[in-house]
Protein backbone atom coordinates (compact mmCIF):
# COMPACT_ATOMS: atom_id res chain seq x y z
CA UNK A 1 0.00 0.00 0.00
CA UNK A 2 1.56 3.40 -1.18
CA UNK A 3 0.30 6.74 0.57
CA UNK A 4 1.18 10.00 -0.66
CA UNK A 5 0.50 13.30 1.49
CA UNK A 6 0.70 16.27 -0.94
CA UNK A 7 0.14 19.76 -0.65
CA UNK A 8 -3.03 20.56 -3.03
CA UNK A 9 -2.62 22.19 -6.00
CA UNK A 10 -5.43 24.69 -6.52
CA UNK A 11 -4.67 25.07 -10.18
CA UNK A 12 -4.39 21.16 -10.50
CA UNK A 13 -7.83 19.67 -11.63
CA UNK A 14 -7.64 16.75 -10.60
CA UNK A 15 -6.57 17.90 -7.18
CA UNK A 16 -9.58 20.35 -7.13
CA UNK A 17 -11.85 17.33 -8.07
CA UNK A 18 -10.63 15.14 -5.72
CA UNK A 19 -11.18 18.36 -2.77
CA UNK A 20 -14.77 18.94 -3.52
CA UNK A 21 -15.86 15.12 -3.41
CA UNK A 22 -13.31 14.73 -0.31
CA UNK A 23 -15.21 17.43 1.14
CA UNK A 24 -18.60 16.40 -0.39
CA UNK A 25 -17.88 12.87 1.85
CA UNK A 26 -17.47 14.93 5.32
CA UNK A 27 -20.69 16.98 4.41
CA UNK A 28 -22.24 13.80 4.25
CA UNK A 29 -21.30 12.26 7.34
CA UNK A 30 -22.95 13.04 10.67
CA UNK A 31 -20.21 14.32 11.70
CA UNK A 32 -20.25 16.63 8.60
CA UNK A 33 -23.68 17.63 9.38
CA UNK A 34 -25.38 14.91 7.05
CA UNK A 35 -26.03 17.24 3.96
CA UNK A 36 -24.78 16.71 0.49
CA UNK A 37 -22.89 20.00 -0.73
CA UNK A 38 -24.12 22.20 -3.36
CA UNK A 39 -22.67 21.29 -7.05
CA UNK A 40 -21.44 24.96 -7.43
CA UNK A 41 -19.42 24.55 -4.05
CA UNK A 42 -17.91 21.18 -5.22
CA UNK A 43 -17.13 22.57 -8.82
CA UNK A 44 -15.68 25.61 -7.14
CA UNK A 45 -14.10 25.18 -3.95
CA UNK A 46 -10.10 24.70 -5.05
CA UNK A 47 -11.01 27.82 -7.60
CA UNK A 48 -12.29 29.62 -4.70
CA UNK A 49 -9.74 28.72 -2.40
CA UNK A 50 -6.68 29.87 -4.59
CA UNK A 51 -8.35 33.69 -4.23
CA UNK A 52 -7.17 33.23 -0.50
CA UNK A 53 -3.55 33.98 0.15
CA UNK A 54 -3.36 32.26 3.40
CA UNK A 55 -5.22 28.95 2.70
CA UNK A 56 -3.70 25.66 1.61
CA UNK A 57 -4.97 22.32 1.61
CA UNK A 58 -3.03 19.07 1.96
CA UNK A 59 -4.17 15.90 0.22
CA UNK A 60 -3.62 12.04 1.11
CA UNK A 61 -4.07 9.61 -1.64
CA UNK A 62 -3.56 6.06 -0.90
CA UNK A 63 -2.78 3.79 -3.95
CA UNK A 64 -3.41 6.72 -6.15
CA UNK A 65 -7.13 7.05 -4.71
CA UNK A 66 -8.17 10.30 -2.48
CA UNK A 67 -8.40 9.25 1.03
CA UNK A 68 -8.20 12.46 3.45
CA UNK A 69 -8.24 16.13 3.16
CA UNK A 70 -7.15 19.19 5.38
CA UNK A 71 -8.26 22.63 4.50
CA UNK A 72 -6.38 25.21 6.72
CA UNK A 73 -5.93 29.15 6.71
CA UNK A 74 -3.04 31.30 8.34
CA UNK A 75 -4.58 33.62 10.46
CA UNK A 76 -2.57 35.33 13.63
CA UNK A 77 -1.90 35.37 17.20
CA UNK A 78 -1.85 38.77 19.04
CA UNK A 79 -1.38 36.94 22.15
CA UNK A 80 1.96 35.80 20.60
CA UNK A 81 2.38 38.43 17.70
CA UNK A 82 3.20 35.52 15.28
CA UNK A 83 0.97 33.80 12.64
CA UNK A 84 -0.76 30.24 13.49
CA UNK A 85 -2.57 28.20 11.45
CA UNK A 86 -5.81 27.18 11.98
CA UNK A 87 -7.13 23.85 10.49
CA UNK A 88 -10.83 24.29 9.31
CA UNK A 89 -11.72 20.77 7.73
CA UNK A 90 -10.09 17.26 8.14
CA UNK A 91 -11.45 14.64 6.37
CA UNK A 92 -10.46 10.75 5.84
CA UNK A 93 -12.29 8.64 3.71
CA UNK A 94 -14.39 5.85 6.18
CA UNK A 95 -12.20 2.90 3.71
CA UNK A 96 -9.52 4.38 4.98
CA UNK A 97 -9.72 4.91 8.07
CA UNK A 98 -7.47 2.91 10.75
CA UNK A 99 -4.61 3.97 8.74
CA UNK A 100 -2.72 6.75 10.17
CA UNK A 101 -3.53 8.77 7.50
CA UNK A 102 -5.01 11.59 9.98
CA UNK A 103 -1.54 11.81 12.01
CA UNK A 104 0.26 11.38 8.28
CA UNK A 105 -1.76 15.02 7.48
CA UNK A 106 -1.27 16.88 10.64
CA UNK A 107 2.31 16.16 10.33
CA UNK A 108 2.26 17.49 7.10
CA UNK A 109 0.26 20.77 8.61
CA UNK A 110 2.66 20.74 11.44
CA UNK A 111 5.74 20.87 9.27
CA UNK A 112 3.89 23.55 6.98
CA UNK A 113 2.94 25.38 10.25
CA UNK A 114 6.92 25.49 11.55
CA UNK A 115 8.48 26.16 8.58
CA UNK A 116 5.76 29.66 8.57
CA UNK A 117 7.23 30.12 11.96
CA UNK A 118 3.84 29.89 13.31
CA UNK A 119 3.20 29.79 17.00
CA UNK A 120 0.00 27.24 17.18
CA UNK A 121 -2.31 25.38 15.27
CA UNK A 122 -6.11 25.41 16.27
CA UNK A 123 -8.79 23.42 15.00
CA UNK A 124 -12.61 22.88 16.29
CA UNK A 125 -14.28 19.50 17.12
CA UNK A 126 -17.59 18.64 17.90
CA UNK A 127 -17.80 16.89 21.38
CA UNK A 128 -19.15 13.72 20.56
CA UNK A 129 -16.97 12.82 17.64
CA UNK A 130 -14.92 10.36 19.74
CA UNK A 131 -12.75 9.45 16.74
CA UNK A 132 -11.72 12.43 15.77
CA UNK A 133 -10.87 13.89 19.46
CA UNK A 134 -9.13 10.73 20.08
CA UNK A 135 -6.81 11.24 16.58
CA UNK A 136 -6.16 15.03 17.96
CA UNK A 137 -5.41 13.80 21.62
CA UNK A 138 -2.99 11.65 19.77
CA UNK A 139 -1.33 14.61 17.87
CA UNK A 140 -1.07 16.59 20.82
CA UNK A 141 -4.09 18.91 20.77
CA UNK A 142 -5.42 19.89 23.69
CA UNK A 143 -8.33 21.90 25.10
CA UNK A 144 -7.94 25.32 24.77
CA UNK A 145 -7.82 27.53 28.07
CA UNK A 146 -6.18 30.65 29.85
CA UNK A 147 -6.82 30.26 32.99
CA UNK A 148 -8.76 27.06 34.57
CA UNK A 149 -10.82 28.75 36.78
CA UNK A 150 -12.68 30.44 33.78
CA UNK A 151 -12.94 26.91 31.91
CA UNK A 152 -12.26 26.32 28.25
CA UNK A 153 -12.39 28.33 24.98
CA UNK A 154 -16.00 27.41 23.09
CA UNK A 155 -16.63 27.83 19.22
CA UNK A 156 -19.59 29.95 18.85
CA UNK A 157 -21.12 30.93 15.14
CA UNK A 158 -23.73 33.57 13.72
CA UNK A 159 -25.02 32.44 10.03
CA UNK A 160 -25.32 35.63 7.78
CA UNK A 161 -28.82 35.80 5.91
CA UNK A 162 -26.66 35.93 2.66
CA UNK A 163 -25.08 32.42 3.18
Amino acid sequence: MEIEIIIADFDNIRHGTDMGYLLDSYANDPMGGGTPLAENVKENLAKNLSKIPHAFSVLCYVDNRAAGLINCFEAFSTFKCKPLVNIHDIIVISEFRGLGVSQLMLEKVEQIAKDRDCCKITLEVLEGNEVALNSYKKFGFAGYELDPRMGRALFWQKLLENT
